[in-house]
């Protein structure tokens, strides 16, 4: 029964980052600013995922929150050398 609660204030509070994220990543004010907000996104995607896979009982849906890990980190190393390069 509390366990129930627990994923919901999980999954909530995990929703609400997502929000104040999403209005950083639209309000910026710069590019770098807007790079962190769009890595944080999947940050919490990866945590719904990994939520997801204890509520189900599923071990492989972590393996594809590693995969969606791996990507965000090539991304956002791609978004950092692009910055670098425009200054």
């Amino acid at each position: 029964m509390i366990m129930d609660w627990m994923w919901i204030l999980v999954i909530g509070l995990i929703g609400l980052a997502f929000i104040f994220t999403v209005i950083r990543l639209i309000r910026g004010p710069r590019l770098p600013d807007r790079v962190v907000a769009l890595d944080l996104i999947a940050a919490e995607i990866i945590g719904v995922i990994a939520v997801a896979s204890m509520r189900a009982n599923q071990p492989a849906f972590l393996d594809v929150a590693i995969i969606l890990a791996l990507i965000s980190f090539l991304g956002t190393v791609a978004f950092a050398y692009y910055i670098e390069q425009r200054v």
